[in-house]
């Protein structure tokens, strides 16, 4: 199979565009790789990150460019939720069948370890330059220490936007006719926390557990790294009775976690500490439509389609466009116009998919994980499910354990919670939630 070689040019070094240009390489393309921000392996991480949850999806996208075994090495796999609900002992929630996990990894040490891999296949980056402007009809991008000082112009034959919710080159694409964007912030922020190792170095919660503490408006959540501590996130509204901007003082702050996360206690000084130390960050929902400009410029990952982080795919399915974007490279060979076609319309139907999810599992994380009438909602589906696995795969689980459409999963996940809502309204459903009657309302039901 014939591939011409390449001139390509990739706009953001963060995971998507250092995956994308460890693939893109593979076909023997020259690949360089722009950057606002500094060297991430040269500066102290921001503060500013939520751990990632590597799944189905991701691990798919590393294997089939072969880098999965080496990202395994700086991951922890995950296979149960640990639920922290005031009041009542520690609850266990296994994630799915057969210890699958999802898998926790710190976004600063993948970054960092993504970029060395590029590297060492030949890519160039350059950090530190600023693009300005894109020319899309030629492909030609504009750099500069300034947005009004002088530029430095470079042409290529191919550009990729992996540059994030805010892209600069979905902003110049937004100014052609007929171009849909929409953006939605949702009212809740977040901020970055950490539970330090105990003194042996040993994790202070389980370590194979995604730890949630839900409160309804707000919530807490610890993900482990390798070095015994936890990178937690606090999520929680802007404004209002509990909220970020009512602690305004180290005091403050010791007595919300002191009232609401009281077996964080071990660690109230430094997550006081952090709470004043690392920023308070907003989370956006952006679509838009199409990504891709004639055969010459494509956008990518968060660019094309940045969601909230509720369901942890995010990342997965900005590694999931590269797959599918690999796929149609070798099918097509230099046909770049009917690669990016099909490219946008198999993916965009997909990424709206897990936007609609990824809020939904926001409401579910915070406000139901600790409803009673939601636990045995969950039950009853994972008693039905281990009797007959055939007919009702999980919604988390399509998503998460497998590589089917996200728009598939959205689907079928309507349809099922349609089903509960019958079953949850059945008399005397706590007392009758494992029985024969309830089996086979639900096979009814399913038809």
């Amino acid at each position: 199979m014939s591939h011409s070689h390449k001139k390509i040019a990739i706009i953001g070094s963060g995971l998507v565009g250092s995956l994308l240009a460890i693939y893109l390489k593979k076909f023997g393309h020259k690949i360089t790789v722009f950057d606002r921000r500094p060297d991430i392996r040269k500066v102290k991480f921001s503060g500013r990150s939520i751990n990632l949850a590597m799944s189905n999806r991701g691990w798919n996208a590393l294997e089939e460019v072969g880098i999965e075994d080496e990202i395994k090495e700086i991951a922890i796999p995950l296979n149960k939720r640990a639920l922290h609900v005031i009041g009542k002992p520690l609850y266990y929630q296994d994630y799915g069948k057969d210890n699958e996990a999802i898998w926790s990894i710190s976004r600063g040490v993948l970054n960092r370890k993504m970029i060395d891999l590029a590297e060492e296949s030949g890519v160039v980056f350059k950090f530190e330059e600023k693009v300005w402007d894109v020319d899309l009809p030629t492909a030609r991008l504009f750099t500069g220490e300034t947005e009004k000082g002088e530029w430095k112009e470079y042409k290529y034959d191919l550009i990729f936007g992996c540059d994030g919710a805010f892209s600069r080159v979905r902003h110049k694409m937004q100014r052609r006719s007929r171009f849909d964007y929409s953006q939605d912030f949702i009212d809740v922020g977040y901020k970055e926390l950490t539970i330090l190792p105990n003194e042996d170095g040993s994790h202070k919660l389980d370590k194979n557990s995604f730890h949630i503490w839900p409160r309804g408006n707000f919530m807490f959540i610890a993900m482990p790294n390798l070095d015994g501590s936890f990178t937690c996130t606090l999520f929680m509204p802007f404004e209002g009775a509990v909220s970020f901007e009512k602690i305004k003082t180290t005091q403050d702050a010791k007595e919300f976690f002191t009232t609401y996360f009281p077996n964080v206690m071990p660690d109230i000084e430094n997550l006081a500490e952090d709470f004043f130390k690392n920023p308070t960050s907003a989370m956006v929902t952006m679509k838009c439509y199409p990504w891709t400009y004639w055969d010459k410029v494509a956008l990518v990952g968060d660019s094309a389609h940045a969601i909230v982080p509720f369901y942890g795919q995010g990342m997965n399915a900005g590694f999931e466009d590269i797959f599918v974007l690999n796929s149609l490279i070798k099918e097509n060979e230099d046909d770049w116009e009917t690669i990016f076609k099909k490219y946008q319309e198999s993916r965009k139907e997909n990424a709206d998919a897990i936007a609609e999810l990824s809020y939904r599992n926001f409401i579910e994380m915070s406000k139901k994980t600790a409803n009673p009438k939601f636990l045995l909602q969950k039950r009853i589906e994972k008693h039905f499910a281990s009797k007959y696995p055939d007919k009702w795969v999980p919604v988390y689980s399509r998503v998460t354990f497998s590589n089917k459409p996200y728009a598939e999963a959205l689907s079928y996940g309507d349809k099922q919670e349609s089903i509960m809502q019958q079953i949850m309204n059945m008399p005397d459903i706590e007392a009758i939630w494992d029985s024969v009657t309830v089996e086979k309302k639900i096979l009814a039901l399913l038809g």
